[in-house]
């Protein structure tokens, strides 16, 4: 681009914004105002200048809706309010903005970005250079000659060749690019799994969106599948990332030359802001200063784990916990006696293991770091085997070492996600002891609603510090390498690393769940004493029947094969049953059924909700339920449960995600056997093939009606109280209180009725809701909801206390201390602003009965401790537990569960366990 032609910059004011926002730590004046966003503003905004462009213009989002809003509704759904910290920046934002000489431009109905797009579209037209100043990938698209993208952030400049290099396709592909990703943070449908290098791959194949639309049918495996399930949306994805070019504007780009500044003004606000090199530029007449900060090198702070109206956690000043740290190679018999003493004398030990497996049932240890002090730390190889490897220590032999230490209960100990280094090393006889800090767990109690908790997150999040990557040492994709071919040196650092950044966010974090008793005990209580717990029984895993398994998948595929026969009968032609497209194709356009559900785009769905409500018209959306339904079993369970059998166990060993669920609840992974369907036969035949060996029993427990019970609990209403308390059947209780009935004369469909009730409004169930569910017109499920909230007045007035506190505090807190944030409680979307509020009234539910199994789950395991031989705790399926118990001790064990479960928590009602035996799962259920 030529220097000397004239030149227009576009500044993309709400990028600015929010960028310099979550660059710096959240800075203030004296005066406690906030100025982190203002500061990066000003300082971008000053380089702008100095570049003196001929024209220029800031641009910014107007309030209130725009087109895209009315194309999607969910559009932008998932954004967060805007923090009141950033609130209070933007009216003085602007001011300095304007007081600067920039054009500030807001156009109501569009974004910023389609303004930008047509004064540039225009401006390059006119022969004038464009500079878009933003860090907003969708510009992309607006690559040409004349028209570039800078990064004040980066320093970095893209044109047509650096957009190709970027992305990996031309700026005319980007929208079809964009559309077929889909974009989380605004909200637009993409297709699911498909990232960057797939879209690129895809369009450089097919040319444009339209191009994979029409060759849907030849993309293979899941990812193909993916893309034809949204096919129905792709059209609006296209046309929600699409840049305006032809907005309507009462000035054009030879209409924005810079105005004269307000030097007055500018200096009062750099003096209130406390901008001082800005404001000895401004004193000295204009003469360039050195920016407070340059924008290239502010911090980024990429996630806050706090979102919505919770403060952001401030990055430690602690000079103890930040910068490099020192870290030694343990290769020798004396280093690695130096090291022992040390861990004997230290109050805290902070360990890690390198692996050869993500299984850590089935790993190998590469690897031990260590520390003791922050930025100082160690790594013991034990088994790099490439070429030319140097001479490592003896794993056995620092293991036998090591394991006093580690089994040692008095020597505290700290990981991050801990549970898979004790798994790992109990294949080695090791079983771990005393560990009393978790990194991962201490940052998921101060706040679950963060959206992660790993090690490299956290670093970033509350030390500014960036962490080697794996793919830096190791590789990435298929040339990724074992770690145990990492050279020693970078294997060091990367390892030693590990165990020192554990360390200091331990030194960041702790003091942090000190300050909050609450939480500190949700922290020592439940958290901590569970990890032991869920590593045994992650050690244990359950035994699998896999011949019942193959036959009973053997014949699923049987079945699904005659339904696609009778399928292609009803449909009068052969036809894929897995192509939504070709799907539709037949129900509507041919059989001419009603389109009852729509895509996001318009398109007729062919989704459940969508086959459901024709399935009374014609057979066919029978059928594809249920073929769907077996395929779904077939492909996640009766196929994938036998190949998770572990060789050396013969069990099946699951996953317990202790730091996933926002609530509190566990998830279980590789394998998930906690979605185990219940109520089909075919899901309660692969609950048989969970079995117990010869002599023993399955023996399963689970809370009857907890939920209702803690609501009953924390509400106080008098109705719930009575029926918990009399042991009546609260549905059958629910059902006499609304339709006004004795208890003996409600019939099936008034307990069906008064069921939904219960469980739709502890779940923030509207009346439309409702009436969907029960097959009743809204007017009517109206009428259910006030008679039973006229019966159970303490209910409401649960909720309504609830929703106060949520607004007030920003958070919602289960009986025990367990605090949930609520992003979206104080949005301007009604939207998401109701769905915070159904949130706040279901956490301190469902957290509660996630706290009580938990502490259920820590007495018993400490009670069967010693009774490994005739008892053992399998798997916990949200408020169900599940034992192994030997024949003999079926009736002590049941009875020693179930007064334990009951006496997890002390309610207003009694919790109630009802305990099942058998030869398997189903039949224990």
């Amino acid at each position: 681009m030529s220097s000397s032609r004239t030149r227009l910059v576009l500044i993309d004011g709400s990028s600015y914004l929010y960028r310099a926002f979550h660059a710096l730590p959240p800075l203030t004046n004296a005066a406690g105002e906030p100025t982190g966003a203002l500061f990066g503003v000003v300082n971008m905004l000053r380089a702008t200048l100095k570049a003196k462009p001929n024209y220029a213009a800031f641009v910014q989002d107007a309030p209130g809706p725009t087109f895209r809003d009315d194309l999607y509704a969910e559009y932008k759904a998932n954004r967060q309010a805007m923090p009141d910290d950033l609130v209070a920046q933007v009216e003085p934002m602007l001011a300095i903005v304007a007081a600067l000489g920039f054009p500030i431009l807001r156009v109501d109905g569009v974004e910023a970005d389609d303004v930008i797009g047509t004064l540039a579209t225009r401006a390059a037209a006119d022969g004038i250079d464009v500079t878009i100043s933003t860090g907003d990938k969708d510009f992309a698209q607006l690559v040409r000659p004349g028209i570039t993208l800078v990064n004040t952030m980066t320093n970095s400049t893209i044109d047509e060749a650096g957009v190709v290099e970027k992305f990996g396709v031309r700026a005319d592909q980007i929208v079809d690019y964009l559309a077929l990703m889909g974009d989380s943070v605004d909200n637009i449908p993409g297709v699911e799994k498909c990232g960057p290098k797939t879209a690129a791959k895809w369009l450089a194949e097919y040319g444009s969106l339209d191009g994979v639309i029409a060759s849907a049918d030849q993309i293979g495996g899941k990812i193909g599948e993916n893309l034809r399930k949204a096919l129905p949306q792709l059209p609006l994805s296209r046309q929600l990332a699409t840049i305006k070019t032809d907005v309507e504007l009462d000035r054009g780009p030879a209409d924005l030359k810079l105005l004269e500044r307000h030097a007055e003004q500018l200096r009062k606000l750099y003096r209130r802001y406390e901008f001082n090199a800005a404001l000895k530029e401004l004193d000295a007449g204009g003469a360039p200063a050195a920016p407070d900060l340059p924008a290239a090198e502010l911090p980024v702070h990429r996630e806050f784990g706090v979102r919505g109206i919770s403060a952001p956690p401030a990055v430690t000043t602690d000079p103890a916990l930040t910068g490099a740290g020192h870290y030694e190679l343990v290769t020798t018999q004396e280093r690695l006696d130096a090291w022992l003493e040390r861990l004997r004398a230290a109050e805290l030990v902070a360990f890690d293991t390198e692996t050869d497996s993500l299984d850590p049932m089935q790993a190998a240890v590469i690897g031990v770091s260590i520390a003791v002090t922050p930025r100082e730390a160690a790594y013991i190889p034990l088994g790099h085997d490439y070429p030319g490897a140097p001479t490592q220590l003896d794993r056995a032999q620092v293991l036998a070492q090591l394991k006093p230490l580690l089994e040692d209960a008095r020597k505290a100990k700290l990981g991050q996600h801990a549970k898979y280094d004790i798994n790992v090393l109990s294949n080695y006889g090791i079983a771990v002891r005393g560990v009393a800090h978790d990194t991962m767990l201490e940052s998921y109690v101060l706040n679950s609603t963060a959206s992660r908790h790993d090690m490299d997150t956290l670093a970033k999040r509350h030390l500014g510090y960036e962490t080697i990557p794996y793919e830096q040492v190791a590789g990435k994709g298929a040339k990724q390498i074992p770690f145990s071919q990492v050279d020693l040196d970078t294997a060091c650092r990367y390892a030693a690393e590990d165990a020192d950044i554990t360390l200091r966010l331990h030194r960041a974090l702790w003091p942090k769940l000190e300050a909050e008793p609450g939480l500190r005990s949700v922290y020592e209580s439940i958290e901590m004493p569970l990890v032991p717990v869920l590593a045994r029984m992650e050690q244990r895993g359950v035994l699998i029947d896999t011949a019942a398994l193959k036959k009973q998948s053997h014949e699923l595929a049987k079945r699904m094969h005659e339904l696609t026969a009778q399928a292609h009968a009803l449909a009068g032609r052969s036809f894929s049953i897995d192509s939504t497209k070709q799907l539709g194709a037949i129900l509507f356009d041919e059989l001419k059924l009603p389109v009852v559900v729509k895509t996001p785009g318009g398109q007729p769905s062919t989704n459940e909700d969508a086959l459901e409500a024709i399935a009374d018209q014609h057979e066919l959306p029978r059928l594809i339920l249920e073929y769907r339904g077996l395929a779904k079993l077939r492909s996640t369970y009766t196929e994938k449960l036998a190949d998770n059998v572990n060789p050396r166990t013969g069990r099946v060993h699951t996953s317990y995600n202790q730091a996933t669920a926002a609530t509190g609840r566990l998830s279980s992974v590789d394998p998930n056997l906690q979605n185990i369907p219940i109520r089909t036969e075919e899901g309660r035949r692969i609950r048989q093939a969970f079995v117990a060996p010869d002599g023993w029993r399955i023996v399963a427990a689970d809370y009857s009606q907890i939920e209702l019970r803690i609501m009953a609990h924390l509400s106080g209403d008098a109705g719930l109280l009575a029926a918990f308390h009399g042991n009546q059947d609260v549905h059958r209780a629910t059902a006499a209180e609304v339709f006004g009935l004795p208890l003996d004369q409600v019939d099936a469909n008034q307990r069906r009725a008064a069921k939904a009730i219960n469980f739709g409004l502890m779940y923030g169930m509207s009346a439309f809701g409702l009436a969907r569910q029960l097959g009743v017109g809204r007017g009517e499920a109206q009428d259910y909801m006030a008679r039973y909230f006229a019966r159970y007045p303490g209910v409401r007035e649960f909720m309504e206390r609830v929703r106060e506190q949520a607004h007030r505090d920003g958070y919602v807190e289960t009986v025990f201390g367990r605090r949930l944030y609520l992003d979206y409680i104080h949005s301007r979307n009604a939207a998401q602003r109701a769905g915070a509020e159904r949130a706040a009234i279901n956490a301190p539910m469902q957290g509660t009965a996630a706290d009580i199994i938990k502490r259920a789950m820590i007495a018993i395991d400490g009670w069967l401790v010693d009774r490994e031989d005739s008892a053992r705790m399998l798997m916990q399926v949200h408020d169900e537990l599940v034992f192994e118990v030997h024949e003999t001790q079926v009736d002590a064990i049941s009875a020693g569960v179930r007064e334990r479960m009951a006496a997890a928590a002390e309610l207003a009602v009694p919790l109630v366990v009802d305990v099942g035996v058998g030869a398997n799962w189903d039949e224990a259920h």
